[in-house]
């Protein structure tokens, strides 16, 4: 059988298949559940920083903020079953229950109150920290510098406080990502996750109002975090992990193969069973076995290695291709 062991933010993992930041990874036992069914690492539930935000700022939590009242009501219940005291609980819970790497995540949008916070999670015992940075534009004024400066400046400030391997997990709206990534690894980053899955956003036809879309991911989604991974992964000195659209022991052999680190796991494991992670890693191993690959390293970036993706000659050809067998 082929090796499975990998590397991620120099962190050592018995394979390449990692559990996402979901509601699984929110209490001990789910961690519990998919580390017994062969996960490499996990990645905590993020931490949303409007809840360290309402612990830590005390009455300034909400001075200035657009929420509504119901929002910042709902943000306060959150806190006190998933606050911060409570998430450096599920820290320290997991580093003694398993013996897999864990990533404390954070959902974040400026560096107020959690760059201190980000020192306990050091603390409590996490092996790395993921920056899950949720930055849209919302108004008119608003610029792409400003937006990435934003982002960098965040990534700075986590970075001056803690010696935690960094990773950001970054949404895939950006003009020129390639420059963004090089940028976030200069100040900073060990690790990019593509992509963040944003909120899908439906409307009820009844009450012509927001609603909720659908919420877990699919194979077809796999295609833009490849191309990604694909173009960045030989050319910028980080590790890369794809996190949206990862749904079988194939979608794992094609991001290791795209240059990938490792996968993150989440949709599929509410879609089908926590023990689809078995199924995950078993796959890979036999198509590495299959393919004659000793190990995931040597399987990893063979896109690149073979001279098989030049995206500067190919993209053009493929689009022409593309559409000339649509007519």
């Amino acid at each position: 059988m082929a090796e499975l062991k990998t590397t991620y933010l120099g962190l050592n993992l018995r394979n390449p298949v990692v559990v996402s930041s979901c509601e699984i990874t929110n209490r001990i036992n789910g961690v519990k559940q998919v580390v017994e069914a062969g996960a490499g690492a996990v990645v905590l539930k993020s931490l949303f920083e409007e809840q360290i935000n309402t612990e830590l700022g005390g009455s300034q939590g909400f001075s200035g903020s657009a929420f509504p009242d119901e929002a910042e009501l709902y943000l306060r219940e959150l806190g006190k079953t998933h606050g911060p005291k409570s998430y450096l609980d599920l820290i320290r819970q997991s580093k003694e229950a398993t013996d897999v790497p864990i990533i404390a995540s954070v959902n974040c949008i400026s560096g107020r109150w959690w760059v201190d916070y980000a020192r306990q999670i050091e603390e409590a015992g996490a092996d790395a920290l993921e920056l899950n940075i949720a930055l849209m534009p919302l108004t008119f004024e608003e610029t792409a510098d400003q937006i990435e400066n934003h982002l960098y400046q965040i990534v700075r400030d986590v970075r001056s406080q803690v010696k935690l391997p960094l990773v950001v997990k970054l949404g895939p709206y950006f003009t020129a990502l390639p420059r963004v990534v090089q940028n976030l690894v200069a100040a900073g980053v060990n690790g990019i996750v593509l992509f963040n899955r944003f909120y899908q956003l439906d409307i009820d036809p009844e009450t012509l109002s927001p609603a909720p879309g659908y919420q877990y991911s699919t194979s077809q989604e796999l295609h833009l975090p490849l191309r990604w991974v694909g173009i960045l992964a030989p050319k910028v000195s980080c590790d890369f992990s794809i996190s949206t659209g990862v749904h079988s022991g194939l979608d794992v052999v094609k991001s290791i193969v795209a240059g990938a680190q490792i996968v993150q796991v989440a949709s599929v494991l509410f879609t089908r069973k926590l023990t689809h992670v078995t199924t995950l890693v078993n796959e890979l191993n036999a198509w590495l076995d299959e393919h004659g690959y000793k190990n995931v390293e040597s399987a990893r970036g063979q896109l690149a290695k073979a001279g098989k993706f030049q995206p500067e000659e190919l993209e053009r050809m493929q689009y022409v291709q593309a559409l000339a067998g649509a007519r």
